[in-house]
């Protein structure tokens, strides 16, 4: 093979590379932003022909690289124009697909499970896996996630001695800063062993065992009493078939005049499910789907709760993942020794695609809190 620069540019990223029969394996953005090479000897003409879950499971694979902006990359290759039929079989596939197909936490554990280390190369100190909260320009990572912490804590209007119980927390990062700052009593659950384990372990080092319990328990098998409850990145993971009996046993779970917050991705309305929408079900989040907001506050009220409180969290998220995705490019040679290249692929496409997805409104983030009268 031979390079063959086409025009002038300053971008040391993009390469042309001509095969032997002179067909060009790259496609380059005239606008200089990126390039989308083949690497398993596929021409140009193939790589036009790829629709989005061809062409996300081909990057995955590493029978395409893409050099220069990811973020433009992708926004290209969703605003091509569509094979329609193609598009609407895999869309009718993605419809029946987020239908859990093992346990909850089998699916759980397929997501958080891949390895501590991993996350920590692109998370935060407090290893939060949830949008931070930016309030000025220049705010580093760490400072949004605090920020968002301590808003998440003073929308619940958390007082010491408050029961407060964390639904799917994660690392513990809430529940050690509610614990430590607004002397709660704190319960959490996890289905993941690995976030179960390093959260527990927190929880010690921060000399707070007697504020704070972490069980591996689904949330349908909750039990107890409590002043207010969180359930953040939680959406994606219900789903819409099952958003009712989540409400309600949230609202059994809640004394009265108690706060219930809610913080996730859900998906406008006018928005369909399509091949990307089956990719995240196939590679990253089995059994997962978004709802759209207007169930989760009809779903609420209907099991009794009182809307008090409602934000757009879009822009946040879609700030927050772009740093995760850099994170993850910086540091990609030992993301990839840690849990393979092949995961690594996964991770930075569907973070990079969640992205895009927010900027352009074709998915949304918001927070709603419940009151329980």
């Amino acid at each position: 093979m031979a390079t063959a620069p086409r025009h002038q540019t300053s971008d040391p990223s993009h390469i042309w590379i001509t095969q032997p029969d002179g067909v060009s394996n790259c496609y380059s953005d005239p606008g200089g932003r990126f390039s989308i090479v083949s690497t398993d000897g596929s021409g140009l003409r193939d790589l036009s022909k790829l629709d989005i879950y061809a062409g996300a499971m081909a990057f995955v694979e590493g029978k395409l690289s893409v050099h220069g902006d990811l973020f433009s990359a992708i926004r290209w290759f969703l605003n091509r124009p569509s094979f329609a039929g193609r598009d609407l079989l895999l869309g009718a596939i993605a419809r029946f697909a987020h239908i859990p197909k093992t346990k909850a936490a089998k699916n759980i554990q397929f997501h958080y499970d891949r390895s501590n280390e991993f996350y920590r190369q692109f998370l935060d100190a407090r290893m939060i896996y949830s949008e931070a909260h930016f309030e000025y320009s220049g705010q580093s990572l760490d400072e949004a996630q605090f920020a968002k912490l301590d808003r998440v804590c003073r929308h619940l209007e958390l007082k010491p001695g408050d029961r407060f119980l964390d639904v799917g927390c994660g690392w513990g990062g809430l529940i050690v800063h509610a614990a430590a700052h607004y002397g709660v009593t704190a319960a959490g659950c996890t289905l993941s062993n690995e976030q179960l384990s390093y959260a527990r372990s927190l929880v010690e080092k921060q000399k707070l065992a007697r504020k704070i319990s972490i069980d591996s328990v689904d949330y349908p098998h909750l039990e107890g009493r409590f002043d207010k409850i969180a359930s953040i990145g939680m959406f994606e993971h219900v789903g819409r078939s099952k958003l009712r009996p989540y409400l309600n046993k949230m609202y059994s779970l809640l004394e009265k005049g108690g706060l219930f917050l809610n913080r996730g991705l859900i998906r406008p309305r006018g928005v369909s499910k399509g091949p990307e929408t089956l990719f995240l079900q196939n590679e990253v989040f089995p059994g997962s789907e978004l709802v759209h907001l207007d169930e989760v506050i009809r779903e609420g009220e209907r099991a009794g709760f009182e809307t008090v409180s409602l934000e757009d969290v879009r822009m946040h998220y879609a700030r927050t993942a772009r740093m995760w995705v850099e994170n993850l490019q910086r540091r990609a040679a030992e993301c990839a020794r840690l849990v393979g290249d092949r995961t690594y692929r996964i991770w930075v496409l569907y973070l990079a695609a969640a992205v895009v997805s927010l900027e352009d409104l074709k998915m949304s983030a918001a927070e709603v809190v419940f009151a329980k009268p």
